[in-house]
C-alpha cells in the first residue's frame, strides 16, 4: 500500500502540472480563436459587441476576465466533464469530435503498437536464446526499416502498394461510398482493409527496435548465474526460456512499452496526415491550424491522461513482475 499510495501521489501531481500546462500552452500561442470565429460570422452580416462577450464566453477566452479566472473555470469544466466547444467544428462540443475521432486511432495505432511489440519481443527471444543461428540475420533488415524515417517509409508503401501494385487504398478510413457505418460486416471488413497499409507501416517501423533489445536482454541474462543453476538442475528448454530468460529479460520491453502505448494518440499525427485517416490526429491538425483552443486541450488531455496512465500500468506491473521493487518502496 505505501508503494501505491506513492505512485499515485506522483502521478496526480504530474496530472496537476500537465493539466496546468494545457491550459498556457494554446493561449501562449499566435492568433486569437475569437477574432478567426468573428471574422466568419462577419462574412454573413455585421457582428455586435454583445456577440463578441457570448463567443469569449463560449470559447474561454474572455479578456476582461484575468487568467487565473479563466484558469478557474476551466478546471471547473473538466471536473464536470466540459471540454466546450470547438471552433474548427463549430458547433460541435470537443467532447464529440474526441468521441468520433480517438476509437479510430486507438483501433489502428493502438492494434499496430500491441502487434509490433509482441512480434518483435517473441522474435528477439528466439534471437538471443538461439544466437548465431539465421533469426539473427533477421536483425539487420528489421533496424533497416527502423532506421529509415517514418514518413518516407510510409510514403514508400503508398506509392509501391496504393499507386504501382493498387493492393490498398490510398487514404481514408473505409469506402464511404458502399459501405454504411456500424457494427456490420462489410463497415468492419473495410476498416481492416483501409488500416491494413498504415498498420504495416507502422509495425514494419517499430518492431526492429523491440527485436534488437529483447534479442541483447536475452544474451545478458542467459549468462547470469541463476540460469546455468537452472540448466544443472536439468529443467526443459522451454520452461528455462520462457520461465527464467525472457520473464527477466523483458522487464526493460515493457517499459518501452509502456511508453508507446501513451504516445500512441501523440504518435498518430503523422499517420493520419500522410494516410488521410480520420483519427485524432487529424482533429489535432486542425485545431491547430484554427486556433483552436478548446480542442486542443481536450486533445493535449487525452495525450496527457494515456501517457500517465500508461506509466503508471507499467509500474504497477513491474510490481507484479519484479517483486523486489515492492521491497523496495
Amino acid at each position: 500500500m505505501r508503494y501505491l499510495s506513492r505512485k499515485l501521489g506522483f502521478y496526480l501531481v504530474a496530472l496537476w502540472a500537465a493539466l496546468t500546462l494545457n491550459f498556457l500552452i494554446p493561449r501562449m500561442m499566435p492568433g486569437d480563436p475569437v477574432e478567426i470565429m468573428l471574422a466568419k460570422l462577419g462574412q454573413k452580416g455585421p457582428v455586435t459587441p454583445e456577440s463578441r462577450e457570448a463567443i469569449e464566453a463560449m470559447l474561454g477566452t474572455d479578456s476582461s476576465r484575468p487568467l487565473w479566472a479563466q484558469y478557474g473555470d476551466y478546471l471547473a469544466g473538466l471536473a464536470n466533464g466540459d471540454l466546450g466547444v470547438s471552433l474548427v467544428f463549430f458547433p460541435a462540443p470537443v467532447s464529440s469530435i474526441i468521441g468520433q475521432t480517438l476509437p479510430w486511432t486507438i483501433g489502428l495505432i493502438g492494434l499496430a503498437t500491441i502487434i509490433s511489440f509482441l512480434t518483435g519481443v517473441g522474435m528477439g527471444t528466439l534471437a538471443g536464446w538461439k544466437r548465431g543461428s539465421w533469426m539473427d540475420n533477421l536483425i539487420p533488415v528489421t533496424t533497416m526499416f527502423q532506421s529509415v524515417p517514418y514518413f518516407w517509409l510510409a510514403l514508400i508503401l503508398l506509392f509501391l502498394l496504393g499507386s504501382v501494385w493498387p493492393v490498398f487504398p490510398l487514404n481514408g478510413g473505409y469506402d464511404v461510398y458502399n459501405v454504411t457505418p456500424g457494427w456490420n460486416g462489410p463497415f468492419l471488413a473495410s476498416v481492416v482493409y483501409y488500416g491494413t497499409l498504415p498498420a504495416l507501416t507502422i509495425i514494419l517501423s517499430s518492431i526492429g527496435g523491440w527485436m534488437l533489445g529483447m534479442r541483447n536482454m536475452m544474451v545478458s541474462t542467459l549468462s547470469d548465474d541463476y540460469m546455468v543453476t537452472a540448466e544443472a538442475k536439468g529443467l526443459r528448454s522451454r520452461r528455462i526460456m520462457m520461465r527464467y530468460a525472457a520473464r527477466n529479460a523483458v522487464l526493460p520491453s515493457i517499459s518501452g512499452f509502456a511508453i508507446s502505448l501513451g504516445f500512441v494518440v501523440a504518435g498518430s499525427i503523422i499517420t493520419e496526415a500522410v494516410f488521410s485517416y480520420p483519427g485524432i490526429g487529424s482533429a489535432l491538425l486542425q485545431a491547430v491550424g484554427g486556433n483552436d483552443y478548446a480542442l486542443m486541450q481536450g486533445i493535449l488531455l487525452i495525450i496527457t491522461l494515456s501517457v500517465l496512465g500508461a506509466n503508471l500500468l507499467v509500474d504497477l506491473l513491474y510490481s507484479v513482475i519484479d517483486p523486489r521493487i515492492r521491497a523496495r518502496g
